[in-house]
């Protein structure tokens, strides 16, 4: 799991490295509307189709208005009276005037209504189906620093998963030192449990044997046969611990859990184990620790935060650019069919004022920089004091190693003698088991002390950030 979040911090480093780069999108958008957008009124577009029409009755209310009609006809009186020879002439060129001015006042009337009519279909937008296709390319230029903050935060936070890992490897590493010595511990009390049985298996059947001879009573077995059956109780509950510790071993190591695999340690006759005194430097932990790595970066991290709340309220600079198509297509009219043309243009943004809202997140990032700042602080102090601590214990193990070492001496010898005066009917068999199990908890503190050191250096390791 932490190798997936390092690998998914490195794809969100790539991410933020491609907002140095153009981005091209493709939009595109359908429409249909229950009606057409019109840019003539319904007046209008009457207007223009009888414009032939009004305009030869406007004609020829003009002409009545004016009396020229009247004025005519006077005049062709009068040369009819004054040459009554050419009435039929003037007649028939009237009537011909008249004929062809009506005539030619209807052709222009129908040649005005049908260039009116023109004119409102090819106002006609036909936009009830409406579209439009682009694809744009934004080249940032200038965004406040922001893109160049993402490039930071995402790398620094690589850099965390990093040590998000090493943490959890050495983690897993003390927890499968805990569960290894764990059934290391328990298979040499088994041994030792089992040396116990064996041993007063032995005691009990000398004790029947001299019951038979007379020098032993009832109740000299019955104090051995219960201190047999809390022996055999004991082995039984070492021998389920250690069924469970392994399982635990095989759990964190990644193997099935009926697995039962043996270790090195456990098959040697003791626990080799190495008293040495180790010193406490803590300036190999502030090195080396990945807690205190992963505060460091937090810290970059929360700088390059306040760059960014602050490039919020910095210009914004772009150059845009693209191809786009519409329909109905409006570079030639109205047409019902899409065209597009190229564009190219600068985008500048410029916050002026939002109320001190640009001051005030600057303000809480510098807060988040220096609480991170104050955690450093406090960890780095914590595990000085671990350190110490943990090298403090290893000594300590060590002495007790010592000390348990010359109890058992001491529980060996009391246990020869009291088996020599037993043998000899000098000491009762209360004595006898006394100084057996003085001498198994002799052993036991050993095999503890002795896993303790294991323990205790494992976890001083850990602090050393190895």
């Amino acid at each position: 799991m932490a190798n997936l979040r390092s690998e998914k911090a490195g794809y969100q480093h790539k991410a933020a490295l491609s907002n140095y780069l153009p981005k091209i999108d493709f939009i595109g958008t359908y429409q249909r509307t229950s009606k057409s957008i019109s840019l003539l009124s319904d007046e209008q577009k009457a207007n223009l189709s009888g414009l032939g029409t009004n305009m030869a009755s406007s004609l020829q209310q003009g002409i009545a208005e004016s009396g020229a009609a009247q004025t005519m006809q006077q005049l062709a009186g009068q040369i009819i009276a004054a040459n009554p020879d050419l009435a039929p002439l003037v007649q028939q060129g009237s009537q011909a005037a008249s004929q062809y001015v009506g005539q030619f006042t209807q052709q222009a009337a129908q040649s005005l209504n049908a260039t009116g009519q023109s004119i409102v279909d090819a106002l006609d937008t036909e936009s009830r189906n409406m579209g439009v296709m682009s694809v744009m390319f934004t080249q940032p230029l200038y965004m406040g620093g922001k893109i160049r903050a993402y490039d930071k935060i995402t790398h620094y936070a690589e850099q965390l998963s990093g040590e998000k890992l090493r943490l959890e490897e050495q983690e897993l590493i003390l927890d499968v030192d805990k569960a290894y010595w764990q059934v290391v511990s328990l298979t040499n009390k088994r041994n030792l449990a089992q040396s116990y049985r064996d041993m007063l298996q032995h005691l009990d059947e000398d004790v029947n044997k001299m019951i038979q001879e007379g020098v032993a009573t009832k109740a000299n077995e019955l104090t051995v046969s219960v201190k047999l059956n809390e022996a055999e109780m004991t082995l039984m509950r070492i021998d389920d611990g250690l069924v469970l510790s392994r399982m635990l071993l095989a759990q964190l190591c990644g193997m099935e859990l009926d697995e039962t695999p043996v270790l090195a340690d456990e098959k040697l006759d003791g626990i080799a184990t190495k008293i040495a005194d180790v010193e406490s430097d803590a300036s190999v932990a502030e090195s080396n620790r990945p807690e205190l790595q992963q505060l460091e970066i937090a810290k970059d991290i929360y700088k390059e935060k306040i760059n960014i709340e602050r490039s919020a309220f910095l210009p914004n600079l772009a150059l845009t650019g693209g191809y786009m198509s519409t329909y109905p297509a409006l570079t030639n009219g109205f047409e019902t069919r899409f065209r597009g043309m190229w564009n190219v243009g600068v985008s500048l943004k410029v916050p002026i004022w939002a109320w001190g809202e640009g001051i005030n997140k600057v303000k809480a990032a510098k807060t988040d920089a220096a609480l991170a700042a104050l955690q450093y602080e406090e960890a780095r102090e914590k595990i000085n004091l671990q350190v110490k601590q943990t090298a403090f214990a290893v000594n300590e193990a060590n002495r007790k190693l010592q000390y348990a070492d010359r109890n058992l001496e001491k529980a060996e010898e009391n246990l020869r003698v009291a088996k020599i005066g037993f043998a000899e009917g000098m000491i009762p068999t209360s004595d006898l088991l006394a100084a057996q199990t003085a001498w198994v908890s002799a052993q036991s503190d050993k095999i503890d002390s002795q896993i303790d050191i294991m323990l205790t250096r494992a976890a001083y390791t850990k602090a050393l950030g190895f």
